[in-house]
């Protein structure tokens, strides 16, 4: 992969949803809940899934409002299917609103994907045809989405493995145009970057270049798994299973010298290590975060 600076203009630094600082964050998993209450880590945020929580009590509710009272929060939902042909799922998005009246997190985030047909829920999140009807169904459904909950929300640029012959657009354009119509944030997931431009044979920083990244709300690292396609390939999966690669950390550190310091988190949602080792991580992007707000 070229490793050369970014060619990009420095974009003003945009300030990340209110409250939530442009620091290193971590998935808070059940795993670590007395631990983090116990010891009370230098951690500048915790993200939790969305989903996890649409229970009216229980444990779960228990830490995370303990966890809540001394660490800014980011609600990122997996099951919107903001992407999906049908309408949205009104339930569902009732329950969303409750959880962030609960809460009040400072951001809320959702994939470009869909997860639904009808009423089965894949439990994955699948890719999309970018073309002009594709382009006015996300709208609309980001639309609903924002009124709704009476705040806008960032979109995730996903991981894919698999393109549509009927697509139009490029995937940055799609995502372009999306955020230009909804008025929505780009929750920039850099390992999804990465990811995906090794899939499709692209080049990463030439995708970097075409978003807009001065929407960028939020930035997401992540490990991978490889594997070899049938054609003996490279294929990277989006499996949040292992620690970020070094190609990845050296995309993010291009992309904080293109928009400056943004809320950074650490997934980690398979093979758990324990939190001394996502701490760890996460000091990794707080040193480049701090890196980037001192470079003149």
């Amino acid at each position: 992969m070229n490793t050369a600076p970014l060619a990009l203009p420095r974009h003003d630094i945009q300030a990340p949803a209110p409250g939530l600082p442009a620091r290193a964050g971590l998935g808070l998993k059940t795993e670590h809940f007395r631990e983090v209450l116990e010891q009370q880590p230098d951690i500048g945020f915790f993200e939790v899934h969305a989903e996890n929580y649409m229970v009216a009590g229980g444990p779960f509710h228990h830490y995370l409002g303990l966890i809540r009272e001394r660490y800014p929060l980011s609600l990122h939902g997996v099951g919107l299917s903001i992407g999906g042909e049908g309408p949205l799922d009104c339930a569902h998005l009732d329950r969303l609103a409750a959880l962030i009246e609960r809460y009040q997190p400072q951001s809320f985030s959702e994939h470009l994907a869909w997860s639904s047909h009808g009423p089965v829920f894949l439990n994955d999140l699948l890719p999309l045809a970018y073309d002009g009807p594709t382009l006015q169904r996300v709208c609309e459904h980001i639309d609903q989405v924002q009124n709704h909950l009476g705040r806008h929300l960032l979109l995730e640029n996903p991981a894919t493995y698999l393109q549509f012959q009927r697509s139009t657009l490029d995937e940055t354009e799609f995502l372009a145009e999306v955020i230009k119509r909804s008025g929505c944030g780009l929750l920039l997931d850099v390992n999804n970057v990465y990811v995906s431009c090794i899939n499709h044979q692209r080049d990463p920083l030439a995708y970097l270049r075409a978003l807009p990244l001065h929407r960028v709300g939020e930035i997401h690292l992540a490990g991978f798994a490889e594997d070899q396609d049938s054609l003996g390939d490279r294929l990277l999966i989006d499996d949040h299973g292992a620690p970020v690669d070094r190609a990845v950390w050296t995309l993010y550190q291009q992309v904080l010298a293109a928009i400056g310091p943004m809320a950074t988190l650490i997934e980690r949602d398979n093979r758990i290590p324990p939190f001394a080792v996502l701490q760890a991580e996460a000091g990794q992007a707080e040193a480049l975060l701090h890196s980037a707000k001192v470079r003149p």
